[in-house]
Formats: structure tokens, C-alpha cells, sequence
């Protein structure tokens, strides 16, 4: 009887700290109660390799001896799963796979990073690999860089192995330090609004930001060697460099650096149960990335405008790589239901479209069902 092996792996939510992972920053990421589903088993052949999408009833198929990435597609990522596994000593053989899960595509949640763990685990356990979760948290990271093209920094994949209950994680991009510490809101909760549009800029304008960032590091190095990255650099070393740097440059450098400032004090905010500086901190992160990082959109923003005004909740930004996907906002329990419904009607007038609310626990990461 054939060996089946069943694992999940969550999508993730990030309290604050966007686009800091790949400038070696802080990240404030917790695992989601929504999943990708994987099952694996072998088929008895050498190389034969079959996938089926359950979601969207696609097929594929691909030799493990001769494969490479195709134009766009689920495909690459999990064909950029075997191919790092094998890089790092992997030793496979013909396997039939087939997954579906709840992780919204394109919210912001990582349904990649969720799709990409679950597999990795799968393949781990089936064919008896040995790989320790940082081993899988890397390879599934380099599966995004080598056969999706979008140098993505290291949280989701972190977010979506190494998730723990009702926690959340603060990681040290650079260390992979991390610690884990309660969610604990008080009277009020998170919830997300997905704006249902993913602006196709998102990938390309991802893959700029990282240059931009980069081309900063550059500059700055040259007056001060011994930074490496952003993560390096103050707010009061940055302000040398206004006026001699692109001025794009320097807005993107200035969310970088002020947004690793604001995980670090959002972190001490939670500890302390301060939940309204926690807010204040995250309506910061939301008008840096809308203004200074450039990676939001008028139905994020739109969305978290309509907060503003409303004193039972403290903070609203959008989350994950921009463009679309969601907000996340933390709101006071009770008002939840009437804010989703005034939200709804709202959006729905302004662009004639339906948001889709979520509320969301915070679950383990990564595991075998």
C-alpha cells in the first residue's frame, strides 16, 4: 500500500513591518487559519511527476530530470520547490501531488508562501529527506527567486512554517532571530477587507523596489562602509542623503528605515498592551507605503480612509506587497458586524465592486495532518 502523506501549511497576516524582510529588517507576522492542503504520494515510476490544482481542476505534469520554469502559472511554484530541494541534496523519485486550500489568491495573506510550505513539508516527509524547517523555510524561498521571478524576502515562508498558536512572531530578518509573544488585542480584534483587485504592476514594481532599496544601500555605503543594508541605517544618517540621492530613492530608503523603527516599538506597544499607540503605528506604516514606498492603490486607501473618522478603531493599513489584497485593521469587537457592513456599501458605491471581509485566528504553522 502506498504511502500517502497529508500536510498543511497557513497562509499568514503581518501586523507590521512591510517590505523590511528584504532589506535584512523586522517583520511582525502570525499564521492564519486559512491553509494550502497538500497530498503526496509515490507512483512507482523514476521521474514522472503529477500535479492536480483541486481549485481551479488543472493538470500538469513534469519529469524530474528535465524540467524549467514556464511562462507564468502554480506550476513554477512548486517545480521551484523540487528544484531547490534537489539543489540541497534531495533525492527523488515520481510522485502524484494534488492540493487546494482557503488562502485567498492575491490578499496579501501569501497563498504562494502557504502553497510552497505545504509541499516542501510533503516531500520532506514522504521520501524521508531530513531537512529541519530552516532548510525548508530557504529552499521555498528560492523556488519564488529562481522559478517565479519575485525576489521576495524571507517572512511568509517563515510566517507559514514556524506559525504558533494564538502568537505572533517577531523575526529578525537578518539573525533569523525570532520570539514569539501573545496576540492579545483586549476588547478589540483584527479584521481584514480584501479589495478583490491585484493590480498586475504588483510583480514588476515588487522586483524595482528591491533595486531602488539596493541602489540607496549604494549610495550610502559610500560615506558609511559598514552598512550592508537598510537595516543598517538610522533615520539621522538617512537625512545626510536628502538632496544627494534620487529623490524617489531617498522616499524609499526613508519607509524602510522608518518602518523597521516602527515594528520595534509596535513590538514594545503589544507588550505593554498599548493598543492605541499600536494603531497610531500602524496608520504610519499604511501612509508610508501609500506615499513614500508607492506600492498602495485608491482601493486601499480608500478603505483605510474610511476608518478615520471612526473612534472604535485604532489603526488600518493595507498588508502584504501592495497593489491589492487586503487591509488589516484592529477594530473594537462589538463593532465589527456594522463597520463590515458599512465598508461594503461604501466600497461597493465608489468602485462597483464587493469587498470580502475576513476575520482571522491565529493558528500553528506548518505540519502533517
Amino acid at each position: 500500500m502506498a504511502t500517502v502523506i497529508r500536510t498543511q501549511s497557513p497562509g499568514r497576516i503581518n501586523i507590521i513591518g512591510e517590505h523590511t524582510d528584504y532589506n535584512d529588517g523586522f517583520v511582525l507576522p502570525a499564521a492564519i487559519d486559512k491553509a494550502t492542503v497538500v497530498q503526496v504520494k509515490k507512483n512507482g515510476t523514476a521521474s514522472d511527476c503529477n500535479m492536480i490544482a483541486l481549485n481551479i481542476g488543472e493538470v500538469a505534469y513534469f519529469d524530474l530530470n528535465n524540467f524549467k520554469p514556464i511562462e507564468n502559472g502554480w506550476q513554477n511554484y512548486m517545480m521551484g520547490v523540487v528544484a531547490e530541494l534537489q539543489k540541497i541534496g534531495a533525492k527523488l523519485e515520481g510522485f502524484d501531488c494534488e492540493f487546494g486550500g482557503n488562502v485567498p489568491i492575491g490578499s496579501g495573506m501569501s497563498s504562494s508562501a502557504s502553497l510552497e510550505c505545504s509541499f516542501a513539508y510533503a516531500l520532506n516527509e514522504l521520501f524521508e529527506l531530513g531537512f529541519d524547517k530552516w532548510q525548508l523555510i530557504k529552499a521555498t524561498q528560492m523556488a519564488e527567486h529562481n522559478f517565479v521571478g519575485i525576489k521576495c524576502g524571507i517572512m511568509d515562508q517563515f510566517a507559514s512554517m514556524m506559525g504558533k498558536k494564538d502568537q505572533v512572531m517577531l523575526l529578525d530578518c537578518r539573525t533569523l532571530e525570532f520570539e514569539y509573544f501573545p496576540l492579545d488585542l483586549g476588547d478589540y480584534q483584527l479584521l481584514l477587507l480584501n479589495t478583490n483587485v491585484s493590480h498586475s504592476l504588483g510583480d514588476s514594481e515588487y522586483n524595482n523596489r528591491r533595486e531602488e532599496c539596493e541602489n540607496g544601500v549604494a549610495i550610502i555605503q559610500k560615506t558609511h562602509p559598514d552598512v550592508k543594508n537598510l537595516r543598517d541605517v538610522t533615520l539621522t544618517m538617512l537625512s545626510e542623503f536628502m538632496g544627494k540621492m534620487p529623490a524617489v530613492t531617498f522616499k524609499r530608503c526613508y519607509h524602510v528605515v522608518a518602518e523597521n523603527q516602527r515594528v520595534q516599538e509596535a513590538t514594545e506597544a503589544m507588550k505593554k498592551h498599548d493598543h492605541k499607540l499600536l494603531g497610531e503605528l500602524v496608520y504610519q506604516s499604511h501612509f508610508s507605503l501609500q506615499n513614500d514606498y508607492e506600492v498602495s492603490c485608491p482601493e486601499l486607501d480608500f478603505l483605510v480612509q474610511l476608518t478615520l473618522d471612526k473612534d472604535y478603531i485604532l489603526g488600518s493599513r493595507m498588508m502584504g506587497g501592495g497593489f491589492g489584497g487586503c487591509t488589516i485593521s484592529i477594530i473594537k469587537k462589538e463593532m465589527v458586524g456594522i463597520f463590515k457592513t458599512y465598508a461594503a456599501k461604501a466600497y461597493k458605491e465608489r468602485f462597483d465592486k464587493d469587498l470580502t471581509p475576513y476575520t482571522v485566528s491565529i493558528e500553528d504553522g506548518a505540519k502533517v495532518l
